[in-house]
């Protein structure tokens, strides 16, 4: 029985959205807020700083709060919100602070859950947390 060569979509193109970062001392950091990869959207890395580049005061709890509020506007660049969000990644500088960080994460997804990893591992800069994400968002089709 002969095989009926099957047409598989073309890959939409990589679309880096948003500009480098700069951290607090004005260096821009060699990476994209978001990448939308067809309907996936993959936001990097969001640590809890301010629009100056400078750490948010404050615990596990503040530092989250600005975390989510970071990620919310990297989403926004894809059009999309933390209700599109299906994987987490999450690193805590100090597995004590897993309950108040849960605290925290469990009021930004009420809803559906997404799938999550969370380590503890000594991050690059002197801050509590950082999570990165994937989110589901179809692209519009005309």
């Amino acid at each position: 029985m002969a095989r009926r060569a099957t047409r598989l979509p073309r890959m939409t193109a990589l679309i880096f959205l948003g500009a480098e970062p700069t951290a607090s001392d004005r260096q821009p950091r060699p990476l994209s807020p978001a990448v939308r990869a067809g309907d996936f959207v993959y936001v990097s890395g969001q640590v809890p700083v301010d629009a100056q580049g400078q750490i948010v005061d404050g615990g596990i709890e503040a530092q989250t709060r600005q975390v989510f509020a970071n990620l919310e506007a990297a989403l926004a660049l894809a059009g999309a919100t933390l209700a599109d969000v299906c994987k987490t990644s999450v690193w805590l500088e100090d597995a004590r602070d897993f309950g108040a960080f849960n605290r925290v994460y469990m009021g930004y997804f009420p809803g559906g859950k997404p799938a999550r990893s969370t380590v503890e591992s000594r991050l690059m800069i002197p801050a509590k947390v950082e999570i990165d994400v994937v989110a589901y968002r179809p692209l519009e089709r005309g």
